[in-house]
């Protein structure tokens, strides 16, 4: 009785049953990540045949031309498939992590970055980039190219630490108190990032231009292996706070009388979150309107209900930056367009849309016409 209750709260501003919907966008949005990989393989400034080294991997025999096999070889298994990798991995990172704030907050117009934790981990990449050289040489030195997404996670991790600290009172976190606290850390982060901003020479203005806008072109085996693990098991815990999230729409209250731990709820809501976030920033730098828009979209089509609308949007997302980042690499080529840019320009003109849906704008205008 009380997992069904817990189910039909997730649907009481759906109309109807919506779960075999779901499913099969599910199931075509597994297709459509497919494609998307296929597709991002394929893109670049390069002419490389990514069907030949498929097909080199899958019956080990070279394509006919030995040079441009090796050529082809180096590029989609060393640059591009890195590289989707990251795009799947940080897409997901950030839908999920979008769909979680909203669900936490009880607001489909939240963000991960409400919290702060973008402008934390960009507090420590910053620091890396201008510092670098300075004060922080030995650590530079001793981590190399992990040094910078090492930085961007720690700055993440402490903003979330404080939040927490700063949030919880008597074994008990204020969500509102929580985005207060959030906005005021992420204020506080970005006039230090402003400080160092002001430091930093020519060059390193250039580099923090480019990182801010967003990117994955430094993906690498090594950086996988690094933030990886960490966005893996942050979205491998994420599915189990669906039942509870779906409570939490009916109040914080409710859920309790419901057997939903609130406090254990939030606490695994906000250190999930971080961890996704705060790696996904550390390697990709700003790239901004997935964690709202993917979640929105795919509440229209399947409706609230957790269980399928986290699954569903780490899909989406997934694909969604996979698709931007091809875009970013073939518009301008061969040059390449930070990713950052492709998302801002898709995303804000339907952030826009929602905006204007929830005030009834766009029912009127349609009405005049």
């Amino acid at each position: 009785m009380v997992d069904q209750s817990i189910a039909g709260a997730a649907g009481k501003v759906a109309e109807g049953d919506r779960s075999g919907r779901a499913r099969m966008v599910i199931v075509l949005l597994c297709v459509a990540l497919a494609l998307s990989m296929f597709l991002s393989l394929r893109s670049g400034a390069s002419d490389a045949s990514a069907v030949g080294v498929i097909r080199d991997w899958l019956t080990g025999a070279m394509p006919d031309d030995a040079a441009l096999g090796a050529r082809d070889r180096l590029i989609v298994y060393d640059i591009r498939m890195p590289r989707v990798l990251f795009g799947v991995l940080i897409g997901a990172a950030l839908a999920v992590s979008g769909a979680v704030m909203q669900g936490l907050f009880r607001n489909p117009l939240a963000d991960p970055g409400l919290i702060g934790v973008s402008a934390g981990s960009s507090l420590g990449a910053v620091a890396v980039i201008v510092l670098g050289t300075t004060w922080l040489a030995p650590l530079t030195l001793a981590l190399g190219g992990l040094a910078l997404p090492l930085a961007a996670f720690c700055g993440g991790l402490a903003v979330t630490l404080v939040l927490y600290r700063v949030a919880t009172r008597q074994g008990r976190t204020s969500v509102a108190t929580m985005l207060l606290a959030g906005i005021a850390l992420a204020a506080l982060a970005m006039a230090l990032t402003g400080i160092l901003i002001f430091m930093a020479d020519d060059r390193q203005l250039r580099d923090l231009t480019f990182w801010q806008l967003g990117s994955l072109g430094g993906a690498t085996w090594p950086k996988i292996a690094s933030v990886g693990p960490i966005i893996i098991l942050a979205l491998a815990a994420m599915p189990f706070l669906a039942k509870g999230l779906n409570a939490l729409a009916l109040g914080e209250a409710t859920a309790g009388h419901l057997g939903i731990p609130v406090q254990r709820l939030k606490y695994t809501a906000i250190v999930g979150v971080s961890a996704a976030v705060g790696a996904s920033v550390a390697v990709s730098g700003g790239i901004g309107f997935v964690g709202i828009v993917v979640p929105h979209l795919l509440r229209l089509l399947i409706g609230p209900d957790n269980r399928y609308l986290l699954p569903a949007s780490a899909l989406l997302g997934a694909s969604m930056l996979l698709i931007a980042d091809a875009v970013a690499r073939v518009i301008v080529a061969p040059a390449e367009l930070p990713i950052g840019i492709v998302t801002a320009i898709a995303g804000a003109p339907f952030f826009l849309w929602i905006l204007l849906r929830k005030r009834g704008v766009i029912d009127l205008l349609d009405l005049k016409l």
